[in-house]
């Protein structure tokens, strides 16, 4: 006889008492786990831009934010905040995708800086209508603008110009 199937007998005389499992019906529901989110995504958000710019970019709890270069005095970007530089030119970003903001926002900034502008406006919103996440576009304008050399500083506005729905942007001259 062959070895092969001397095993293959061996086998079946051990399994001869087995009997098969039966098959259940009922299928064992499993609770999806939602998804890891950071608890403080908006503050660690700021933080790494914070540290990948050469600036110095700060949001206060208010939702107030302010930004400036090297070599903008703090001066400077307070009386920006006041609203005492002229707002030559503004952009309003309500309704926009976050794609159409950032073409539209930096056509502005380039238009602007071309034309010797010195500040503008630009209103992102509060992001009242953003939901849990918060807002989509002031942060967005915020990484956008402290990325571009041409913006020097900026600043929330006045509450008589949009508060913490926009900003005021002092930029570079020609």
């Amino acid at each position: 006889m062959d070895s092969g199937n001397d095993e293959l007998i061996a086998f079946r005389r051990a399994m001869a008492d087995v009997k098969p499992l039966e098959r259940q019906n009922r299928v064992v529901a499993q609770r999806r786990r939602p998804p890891p989110r950071a608890r403080h995504a908006r503050a660690a958000r700021l933080a790494v831009l914070n540290e990948s710019l050469n600036g110095e970019l700060i949001e206060q709890p208010s939702g107030e934010i302010e930004f400036r270069r090297p070599g903008v005095s703090a001066q400077t970007l307070k009386e920006l905040g006041r609203g005492r530089f002229s707002v030559a030119a503004e952009i309003d970003l309500h309704g926009m995708t976050r794609v159409e903001a950032h073409e539209a926002l930096k056509a502005t900034v380039v238009a602007a800086r071309l034309r010797g502008l010195a500040c503008l406006r630009v209103i992102h919103g509060k992001g009242s209508g953003s939901g849990p996440g918060g807002p989509v576009l002031k942060h967005a304008v915020c990484e956008w603008l402290a990325r571009w050399d041409d913006v020097l500083a900026f600043t929330s506005a006045t509450r008589r110009h949009g508060g913490t729905g926009a900003v005021y942007v002092l930029l570079r001259r020609r």
